[in-house]
């Protein structure tokens, strides 16, 4: 019997770029029984398949360790007490934990170590001060050692102060080497902490201690400058997790109490006092007031609310006293499938950054080449001095990290993210970014998607003999239960007449087509004209009458039985109030848009006609699909692609077969499971909106590739020439990380909505 693996996660900190994240990755999977390993950066992030019995979770940890990061298990709060001992690594501050104290993210959740013994960096680190972290020790270390160096050349002879800056070099440079020489025993010659060590002792063989002295001290710099960038990067994402309060106020046969939120049940009573943040999502029972779900969908303005309306985790009631019935576990609400929508769609990297990656992994030993040409060639080949020579290849040595090519991507896919995130905008990760950046059509769903959803019944047709109230009772029975808004519509018309919908059996829905049911021994269905004229279920007088119904822009269903038609079922839905200004913005972006629909071709026609739009009528859900295919072959041979806009559920099938499927819908499940994207306000106005944003986005990550490599070709070339030193060198790549990463931050204050 073989042992199935199991999936565990970690919280690893201390990792300021992709190579770093690449480091943990290809050392974890070395390990005996580890696969499916997933190193995210932004979100820190540390996932494996595990198979039983093969390594150890504490070997894993130790692995990561030795690197110079700090790990935690998902799910264990941190110390309550840190006694720091030497650490395993120089350099690099551990802890030792009483029994009982496992480290992790503060408040994350509960666990023990069995009383053992570990030593890492506190995943709390993270939100301290840089000069209170690893890094930033190293800093103050490698900087004041650098002063005393600078000090005693001035005061004493020029040996002696050689000797000061040797010192300095090698206190500095020792945790650098130290993780150096762990990843080289993992499998890893190739990293940043290798070429540096190599360029400072290399330096100080060729008599220049100052400047690798200075060296050291610019790549501690650096390496906390890329954190501070790093760090505020995954602001925006951390940021999410603190808009659901702590404790929530829990209605209890005792009277009201303050828990914590994370503990609450649905089918719970809670109370949201006016100002206060809805502690989970919920239904409200009691109460009618402004809900501000800005912090959630982005909407600026708070939406009235009253009693069945849903509330999301997150949201601000603005008004009055509201009590909610908890319909999702804290675990599931909005914010947190926000979250882990964002965590996850780090996983989904786009197709640049494969590229990126593939290519980077050839590019650092292409420059440890260059540079052993670079030192070896010019004093055999030409008699050049080999102190000069290999002094320029040290220098290659140092630009030789490829960190600022490889965080390029993720860095502006990490901020795209977090940015659309702010505003209702959902992506599922880079290659959505970059297929969305492509789309040439867009095709919309109409019924909640370019209309409101809620149709409202406008006529009702009885045929001779049957009465309006028998009709509704009748329709109304056959769609109790249904969710599908011209169902929803004929239930409320019937409840606003006072009538009770007839007791139905077996109902089925006819997809494309309507539903039917048993009612008082006939077998009941509702369709539109089309197909009840196929059955034969229509008069000519009644087709005649659907069809001039239908040419005033309403949606027709029949409702018969075998023994004859009962009678017609006008409705009518309005556009939404931007759809018309989102389908100019679109066109202004060089985006056809077509709306398919199931519903007659004369109703889709008006809408379709007020909005400016292709329209293709009367379609089954097949028929859409079909239609998804046509259209992504269109596109294909110009190098477009094709985004879907529906409501997640009718529209399943078409939205995974275009490039982008898109859900509309405010949080819904099925709007955030079930497509590419998801949009949480009903607006349509975010559609070209989420298209800038990918643009946007792509635009910036090619600054970042250009700034990325031409910083690199510049500095190879002038460092071969003599003109730039190691000093400059070291500063060119950690300006380069740093500049890239604050590009990428541009994007969480871009505002997608505004046109440019």
């Amino acid at each position: 019997m073989v042992s199935q693996s199991h999936r565990r996660e970690w919280t690893v900190t201390g990792m300021d770029c992709a190579a770093c994240t690449a480091k943990v990755t290809r050392a974890v999977e070395r390990l005996p029984g580890v696969s499916g390993v997933r190193v995210a950066l932004m979100t820190e992030r540390l996932t494996l398949d595990l198979a039983p019995g093969e390594t150890a979770t504490e070997t894993i940890e130790e692995t990561v360790r030795k690197l110079g990061f700090g790990i935690a298990a998902k799910g264990q709060p941190a110390p309550r007490k840190r006694t720091f001992v030497l650490p395993d690594t120089p350099g690099v501050p551990t802890e030792k934990h009483p029994a009982g104290a496992v480290p992790s993210l503060a408040g994350a959740g509960r666990g023990a170590d069995h009383g053992q013994t570990h030593t890492h960096v506190n995943p709390a680190e993270r939100d301290r001060r840089w000069y209170d972290t690893a890094k930033g020790r190293l800093v103050i270390l490698t900087g004041g050692l650098l002063a005393v160096a600078w000090a005693v050349d001035l005061l004493t002879p020029a040996e002696t102060g050689s000797w000061a800056f040797l010192l300095a070099c090698l206190i500095g440079v020792a945790p650098v080497a130290a993780r150096a020489w762990a990843a080289l025993r993992m499998g890893q010659p190739f990293t940043i902490e290798s070429l540096m060590t190599i360029a400072a002792l290399g330096a100080l063989l060729i008599g220049a201690a100052e400047e690798a002295a200075l060296v050291v001290f610019l790549f501690a710099v650096g390496e906390v400058l890329e954190g501070v960038a790093a760090n505020r990067a995954r602001d925006g994402i951390r940021a999410l997790a603190a808009l659901v309060p702590k404790t929530a106020l829990l209605e209890t046969p005792g009277g009201t109490r303050e828990v914590p939120a994370d503990g609450l049940v649905i089918g719970q009573t809670v109370l949201v006092r006016p100002g206060d943040r809805v502690p989970v999502d919920g239904e409200i029972v009691e109460g009618v007031g402004g809900i501000d779900e800005s912090p959630v969908t982005g909407e600026s303005l708070p939406r009235t609310k009253g009693p069945g309306d849903p509330v999301f985790a997150g949201s601000i009631n603005t008004e009055a006293a509201l009590r909610l019935r908890v319909t999702k576990t804290p675990a599931d609400n909005t914010i947190a499938r926000i979250i882990r929508l964002v965590e996850e769609a780090e996983e989904a990297r786009a197709p640049t950054e494969r590229f990126i990656d593939r290519f980077s992994r050839g590019y650092m030993p292409a420059v440890v080449a260059i540079a052993a040409l670079v030192i070896i060639v010019p004093p055999l080949a030409f008699g050049a001095d080999w102190s000069t020579w290999t002094y320029r290849g040290l220098a290659l040595l140092l630009i030789g990290c490829p960190c600022a090519l490889v965080i390029s991507v993720p860095a502006s896919i990490a901020s795209a993210l977090s940015s659309g995130a702010k505003r209702g905008l959902l992506m599922k990760g880079g290659a959505v970014i970059e297929a969305a950046a492509k789309v040439t059509r867009i095709a919309f769903d109409k019924t909640g998607t370019l209309t409101h959803g809620r149709p409202a019944v406008t006529d009702l047709v009885p045929a001779p003999g049957v009465a309006e109230a028998e009709l509704l009772a009748i329709a109304g029975g056959v769609e109790a239960g249904s969710s599908h808004p011209l169902a929803q519509a004929i239930l409320r018309r019937a409840s606003e007449a006072g009538v009770t919908p007839a007791i139905a059996t077996d109902i089925r829905a006819l997809p494309g087509k309507g539903a039917e049911a048993g009612i008082g021994g006939d077998r009941i269905q509702v369709m539109s004209p089309r197909a009840a004229a196929e059955w034969g279920a229509l008069d000519a007088a009644a087709i005649d009458r659907a069809a001039a119904l239908e040419a005033e822009g309403k949606t027709v269903v029949a409702v018969f039985r075998p023994r004859g038609t009962l009678g017609l079922v006008a409705m009518r839905d309005e556009p939404r109030a931007d759809a018309a200004e989102a389908i100019r913005q679109l066109r202004s972006l060089g985006i056809e848009a077509t709306m398919l629909t199931g519903d007659n071709a004369r109703a889709a026609a008006v809408i379709a006609t007020g909005l400016g739009l292709d329209v293709r009528a009367e379609m089954l859900p097949e028929d859409k699909l079909a239609a998804i295919g046509e259209m992504r072959a269109d596109a294909t041979r110009t190098g477009g692609r094709v985004m879907m806009i529906g409501d997640g559920i009718n529209d399943a099938p078409a939205l995974r077969r275009a490039d982008v499927g898109v859900a509309m819908g405010s949080g819904t499940d099925v709007a955030l499971e079930t497509a590419d994207a998801a949009i949480l306000r009903d607006r349509v106005a975010d559609v070209p909106a989420l298209i800038r944003l990918a643009r946007a986005t792509m635009g910036n990550i090619r600054q970042n590739v250009a700034l990325a490599l031409g910083l690199k070709a510049v500095f190879l070339v002038t460092s071969v020439l003599g003109i730039t030193g190691l000093w400059i060198a070291i500063l060119a790549d950690t300006g380069a990380t740093v500049l890239v990463t604050l590009n990428a931050l541009r994007l969480l204050g871009y505002d997608p909505a505004r046109e440019r």
